[in-house]
Formats: structure tokens, C-alpha cells, sequence
């Protein structure tokens, strides 16, 4: 998908009400291998670094493009990822720093609301995934190859995300200590 294929726009967002609370699905989203476990692309394979805590943090995360098969020959290499927003329960975005130079400069985030109950129930969150290329170097702009992910790949990891904060990432502990309340009350 190019530019000419979104109409020119530059950012991608998708939204999905979570029946979790925020700060269950955002402490996913703050753990290296958070990010891991919910990519709907193969791409990421591993990470190393600490949970995110604050804009400025960086971890690394270990990558393999052949899943999107439009770059195979990079094969595996590193990028790091270092957070640009970051408001607790709230919003996190990050950009990817790699190999390649000059650097591109596109920027994914999350943007976490409670629910309005318009959605399937008024307890959860309103999970907003987001993808902007409008500040990438002029370089790759003229590539034509952006954007790199669809929004049918940022719905993959919002469901994605869904199942893995419910069936209790170990970043998350709110789904273990609700089945284990629930359990218990049987």
C-alpha cells in the first residue's frame, strides 16, 4: 500500500474495545516482549531491554523481515525502539531506530480510553493503534513504499492484543488475578 493507495494520507489508526482495564493492556504494551507477543507481522522475534517507563526509554528488539516478504535480504537485524509519548494508562508511542541510514522516522502508538459502553460493554477500554509516517526522512518519502504496515495489520494486533492481555501475559497479571477471584467464588 502507498501513499497513492490511502489517498495521501499519512497515519493509519484502528480502534477495539478491550474488556480489560487500561493499566492491564498498558503494561503490555510497556514490556519489550510485550510488543513481541502481540505483532500480527512475524517480524518480532525478541527483545532485551527494560519496561518502559517514561519518553526517552529505549529497548531493543530482535527483527526478521522475511515474514513480510517485501525485503527478504535484510533477513534478521536489531532495531531499537525508544519511546516518544508516554502518559500512563493513557498513550505510548515510540519510534524504530535500525541499521538503515538515513533514518526513517515513522512513529507507532497506542492511545487507551475507558469504554463509553457504546461498545460491547461499558467496563474495558477503547484501544486506539496508530501508525504515522508524516515525518519520514525526505528519502524514503520519495520511495513511494509507505506506509509498510496495512490497517488490516494494526486490527491483527489489536486482536491479537486482546487475547494475550485475557489469557494473562505475564507483563499483565490482571487476567490471572480475575480468573483466580472468579475461580475461587465458584
Amino acid at each position: 500500500m502507498t501513499d497513492s493507495e490511502t489517498g495521501g494520507a499519512t497515519r493509519l489508526e484502528t480502534s477495539r474495545h478491550i474488556a480489560a482495564p487500561a493499566d492491564a493492556i498498558f503494561a503490555i504494551l510497556c514490556d519489550p516482549h510485550g510488543h513481541v507477543a502481540i505483532d500480527s507481522s512475524g517480524m518480532l522475534q525478541d527483545a532485551e531491554g527494560d519496561r518502559a517507563t517514561a519518553a526517552g526509554d529505549s529497548f531493543l528488539i530482535h527483527m526478521d523481515r522475511e515474514p513480510l516478504n517485501d525485503y527478504p535480504e535484510m533477513g534478521r537485524y536489531d532495531v531499537t525502539v525508544t519511546i516518544k509519548d508516554f502518559e500512563q494508562d493513557r498513550l505510548i508511542s515510540w519510534s524504530v531506530l535500525g541499521r538503515v541510514r538515513p533514518q526513517i522516522g515513522h512513529v507507532f502508538g497506542y492511545r487507551l480510553e475507558p469504554a463509553s459502553g457504546a461498545e460491547e460493554d461499558s467496563d474495558g477500554t477503547l484501544v486506539t493503534s496508530y501508525y504515522d509516517w508524516s515525518d519520514i526522512h525526505p528519502d524514503w518519502a520519495a520511495m513511494g513504499i509507505f506506509p509498510v504496515l496495512s490497517e488490516s495489520a494494526l486490527r491483527a494486533t489489536l486482536g491479537i492484543l486482546d487475547r494475550t492481555v485475557r489469557h494473562g501475559h505475564p507483563a499483565s497479571s490482571w487476567w490471572t488475578t480475575r480468573r483466580t477471584t472468579s475461580s475461587a467464588r465458584d
